[in-house]
Protein backbone atom coordinates (compact mmCIF):
# COMPACT_ATOMS: atom_id res chain seq x y z
CA UNK A 1 0.00 0.00 0.00
CA UNK A 2 1.49 3.16 -1.01
CA UNK A 3 2.64 5.73 1.64
CA UNK A 4 0.07 8.63 0.48
CA UNK A 5 -3.03 6.00 1.02
CA UNK A 6 -1.83 4.96 4.70
CA UNK A 7 -1.59 8.75 5.49
CA UNK A 8 -5.30 9.45 3.93
CA UNK A 9 -6.96 6.87 6.04
CA UNK A 10 -4.99 7.82 9.30
CA UNK A 11 -6.30 11.50 8.42
CA UNK A 12 -9.62 9.98 7.78
CA UNK A 13 -9.89 7.64 10.88
CA UNK A 14 -8.99 10.42 13.02
CA UNK A 15 -11.52 12.58 11.89
CA UNK A 16 -13.92 9.85 12.13
CA UNK A 17 -13.24 9.66 15.96
CA UNK A 18 -15.08 12.57 16.68
CA UNK A 19 -12.93 14.27 19.32
CA UNK A 20 -11.27 17.53 19.27
CA UNK A 21 -8.69 17.43 16.82
CA UNK A 22 -6.64 20.82 15.86
CA UNK A 23 -3.82 20.16 13.03
CA UNK A 24 -0.84 20.60 15.46
CA UNK A 25 -2.21 17.58 16.95
CA UNK A 26 -3.04 15.47 14.08
CA UNK A 27 0.64 16.74 12.70
CA UNK A 28 1.89 14.99 15.92
CA UNK A 29 -0.53 11.70 15.40
CA UNK A 30 0.85 11.54 11.98
CA UNK A 31 4.63 12.25 12.58
CA UNK A 32 5.10 14.98 10.29
CA UNK A 33 5.19 19.02 9.99
CA UNK A 34 2.51 21.03 10.45
CA UNK A 35 2.55 22.62 7.15
CA UNK A 36 2.37 19.02 5.67
CA UNK A 37 -0.63 18.04 7.80
CA UNK A 38 -1.94 21.17 6.19
CA UNK A 39 -1.43 20.13 2.85
CA UNK A 40 -2.63 16.69 3.07
CA UNK A 41 -5.94 18.42 4.90
CA UNK A 42 -6.46 20.79 2.05
CA UNK A 43 -5.98 17.92 -0.82
CA UNK A 44 -8.46 15.62 1.14
CA UNK A 45 -11.19 18.48 1.13
CA UNK A 46 -10.47 19.33 -2.46
CA UNK A 47 -11.28 16.06 -3.13
CA UNK A 48 -14.58 16.25 -1.12
CA UNK A 49 -13.17 13.99 0.81
CA UNK A 50 -13.46 16.17 4.35
CA UNK A 51 -15.63 19.45 5.01
CA UNK A 52 -13.58 22.18 6.75
CA UNK A 53 -15.72 25.05 8.47
CA UNK A 54 -14.65 27.17 11.12
CA UNK A 55 -16.59 28.36 14.25
CA UNK A 56 -15.82 30.49 17.57
CA UNK A 57 -14.89 28.75 20.78
CA UNK A 58 -16.18 31.89 22.14
CA UNK A 59 -17.90 35.36 20.03
CA UNK A 60 -14.42 37.20 21.20
CA UNK A 61 -12.03 34.74 20.33
CA UNK A 62 -9.89 33.53 17.31
CA UNK A 63 -11.94 31.43 15.18
CA UNK A 64 -11.13 27.51 14.61
CA UNK A 65 -11.47 24.68 11.86
CA UNK A 66 -13.61 21.75 12.37
CA UNK A 67 -12.95 18.60 10.09
CA UNK A 68 -16.06 16.46 8.92
CA UNK A 69 -16.06 13.66 6.66
CA UNK A 70 -18.25 13.48 4.00
CA UNK A 71 -20.66 10.87 2.59
CA UNK A 72 -17.73 10.34 -0.20
CA UNK A 73 -15.17 10.55 2.43
CA UNK A 74 -16.60 7.81 4.58
CA UNK A 75 -16.85 5.43 1.63
CA UNK A 76 -12.87 5.79 0.58
CA UNK A 77 -12.04 5.27 4.22
CA UNK A 78 -14.00 1.98 4.07
CA UNK A 79 -12.06 1.69 0.71
CA UNK A 80 -8.68 2.08 2.35
CA UNK A 81 -9.13 0.35 5.25
CA UNK A 82 -9.92 -2.72 3.07
CA UNK A 83 -7.18 -1.95 1.11
CA UNK A 84 -4.60 -2.01 4.08
CA UNK A 85 -5.93 -4.59 5.39
CA UNK A 86 -5.36 -6.63 2.21
CA UNK A 87 -2.01 -5.26 2.16
CA UNK A 88 -1.31 -6.59 5.67
CA UNK A 89 -2.08 -9.84 4.90
CA UNK A 90 -0.29 -10.19 2.05
CA UNK A 91 2.81 -8.92 3.89
CA UNK A 92 2.80 -10.73 7.04
CA UNK A 93 2.29 -14.02 4.43
CA UNK A 94 5.45 -13.34 2.42
CA UNK A 95 7.62 -12.15 5.62
CA UNK A 96 6.42 -15.53 7.44
CA UNK A 97 7.50 -17.42 4.27
CA UNK A 98 10.52 -15.56 3.89
CA UNK A 99 12.13 -16.43 7.53
CA UNK A 100 10.95 -19.56 7.35
CA UNK A 101 12.84 -20.44 4.82
CA UNK A 102 15.89 -18.73 6.31
CA UNK A 103 15.58 -20.37 9.43
CA UNK A 104 14.71 -24.02 7.58
CA UNK A 105 18.55 -23.44 5.51
CA UNK A 106 20.07 -22.11 8.47
CA UNK A 107 18.85 -24.92 11.14
CA UNK A 108 19.14 -28.01 8.73
CA UNK A 109 21.68 -30.09 9.98
CA UNK A 110 23.54 -27.33 11.65
CA UNK A 111 21.80 -27.21 15.37
CA UNK A 112 21.79 -23.54 15.42
CA UNK A 113 20.19 -22.54 18.39
CA UNK A 114 21.34 -18.55 19.59
CA UNK A 115 18.81 -16.15 17.52
CA UNK A 116 18.17 -12.85 18.54
CA UNK A 117 16.05 -10.14 17.47
CA UNK A 118 17.22 -6.56 16.07
CA UNK A 119 13.98 -4.14 16.41
CA UNK A 120 10.71 -4.70 18.83
CA UNK A 121 7.19 -4.56 17.25
CA UNK A 122 4.94 -6.35 15.54
CA UNK A 123 7.65 -7.89 12.76
CA UNK A 124 9.20 -9.01 16.15
CA UNK A 125 6.13 -10.67 17.46
CA UNK A 126 5.83 -12.50 14.09
CA UNK A 127 9.02 -13.52 13.35
CA UNK A 128 8.76 -14.92 17.13
CA UNK A 129 5.77 -16.86 16.33
CA UNK A 130 7.90 -18.41 13.60
CA UNK A 131 10.99 -18.91 15.49
CA UNK A 132 8.41 -21.07 17.67
CA UNK A 133 7.43 -23.30 15.19
CA UNK A 134 11.02 -24.61 15.04
CA UNK A 135 10.83 -24.87 18.73
CA UNK A 136 13.18 -21.92 19.46
CA UNK A 137 12.79 -19.29 21.82
CA UNK A 138 14.96 -15.95 20.98
CA UNK A 139 18.10 -15.27 23.55
CA UNK A 140 18.31 -11.85 23.08
CA UNK A 141 16.28 -8.87 22.07
CA UNK A 142 18.50 -5.21 20.63
CA UNK A 143 17.00 -2.09 19.56
CA UNK A 144 18.92 1.12 18.94
CA UNK A 145 17.38 2.69 21.46
CA UNK A 146 17.90 0.59 24.52
CA UNK A 147 15.40 0.70 27.87
CA UNK A 148 12.20 -1.77 28.87
CA UNK A 149 11.68 -4.89 27.78
CA UNK A 150 10.17 -6.96 24.96
CA UNK A 151 9.18 -10.87 25.14
CA UNK A 152 10.08 -11.42 28.71
CA UNK A 153 13.39 -10.04 27.69
CA UNK A 154 15.30 -6.81 28.06
CA UNK A 155 16.11 -4.30 25.21
CA UNK A 156 19.92 -4.01 24.54
CA UNK A 157 21.82 -1.62 22.97
CA UNK A 158 22.59 -3.49 19.55
CA UNK A 159 26.51 -3.05 20.04
CA UNK A 160 26.23 -5.69 22.55
CA UNK A 161 25.43 -8.13 19.82
CA UNK A 162 28.51 -8.65 18.81
CA UNK A 163 29.47 -10.20 22.37
CA UNK A 164 26.19 -12.21 22.27
CA UNK A 165 27.98 -15.08 20.41
CA UNK A 166 24.71 -15.57 18.25
CA UNK A 167 23.96 -17.81 15.70
CA UNK A 168 21.78 -15.48 13.64
CA UNK A 169 20.25 -12.21 14.33
CA UNK A 170 16.83 -11.59 12.39
CA UNK A 171 16.19 -8.26 11.37
CA UNK A 172 12.63 -8.15 12.43
CA UNK A 173 10.97 -5.22 10.60
CA UNK A 174 8.73 -4.69 7.58
CA UNK A 175 10.63 -2.01 5.90
CA UNK A 176 13.35 -2.86 3.57
CA UNK A 177 16.41 -4.11 5.21
CA UNK A 178 19.28 -2.87 3.33
CA UNK A 179 19.91 -0.02 5.55
CA UNK A 180 19.69 -2.47 8.70
CA UNK A 181 22.24 -4.87 7.33
CA UNK A 182 24.64 -1.81 6.26
CA UNK A 183 24.95 -0.55 9.77
CA UNK A 184 25.13 -4.01 11.03
CA UNK A 185 28.09 -4.94 9.15
CA UNK A 186 29.64 -1.75 9.49
CA UNK A 187 29.38 -2.59 13.40
CA UNK A 188 31.08 -5.82 12.73
CA UNK A 189 28.01 -8.66 12.81
CA UNK A 190 29.19 -10.81 9.96
CA UNK A 191 26.68 -10.75 7.13
CA UNK A 192 25.93 -14.47 6.89
CA UNK A 193 24.48 -14.20 10.39
CA UNK A 194 21.98 -11.46 9.36
CA UNK A 195 18.29 -12.80 8.47
CA UNK A 196 15.28 -10.50 7.11
CA UNK A 197 11.48 -10.82 7.12
CA UNK A 198 11.90 -9.56 3.36
CA UNK A 199 13.90 -10.91 0.61
CA UNK A 200 17.02 -8.75 -0.01
CA UNK A 201 17.59 -6.62 -3.16
CA UNK A 202 19.58 -8.31 -6.11
CA UNK A 203 23.39 -7.30 -6.00
CA UNK A 204 21.73 -4.84 -9.03
CA UNK A 205 19.77 -2.74 -6.58
CA UNK A 206 16.45 -3.78 -8.68
CA UNK A 207 13.08 -3.28 -6.76
CA UNK A 208 11.51 -6.13 -5.06
CA UNK A 209 8.12 -7.19 -4.77
CA UNK A 210 8.52 -8.67 -1.71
Amino acid sequence: MERYRERDLEILTAIEEGRPLTQRVLAQRLGVALGLTNLYLKRLASKGLIKITEFPRKPSARKRLRYVLTPKGLLEKSRLTYEYMSYSLAIYRRTRETLREALGHLLHGQGLKRIAFYHTGEAAELAYVTLKEFGLEPVAVFERDTGGSFLGLPVRPIAEALDAELDALVIATFERPESDIAELTRLGVPGEKLLTLRRRLPAGGETSRT
